[in-house]
């Protein structure tokens, strides 16, 4: 079981939760089930987000496995130019 940590402005889809359990092996599966409990998370995941798996930050790749224990934090993506 992962507890994944949101950033203040996702917590708005999730009923204001700061954090969640869930249960997920890699990137693209953590995303799916979080959609599928947090419905309103998909336009924020359209928008794009990135996830922040033991400090290392993956934005497009989704295949990536998440570790057991691993610190995980979802955060809205951040254009820059």
């Amino acid at each position: 079981m992962l507890e994944v940590s949101l950033s203040g402005s996702l917590r708005d889809a999730t009923d204001g939760a700061a954090s969640i359990e869930i249960e997920a092996r890699t990137i693209r599966e953590l995303l799916r089930k979080l959609v599928e409990r947090y419905p309103r998370l998909q336009s924020r995941i359209d928008e794009g987000v990135a996830v922040s798996v033991n400090g290392e930050i993956y934005r497009d790749n989704r295949d990536v496995p998440i570790p057991e224990g691993a610190e995980v934090f979802l955060l809205p993506r951040i254009q820059g130019g």
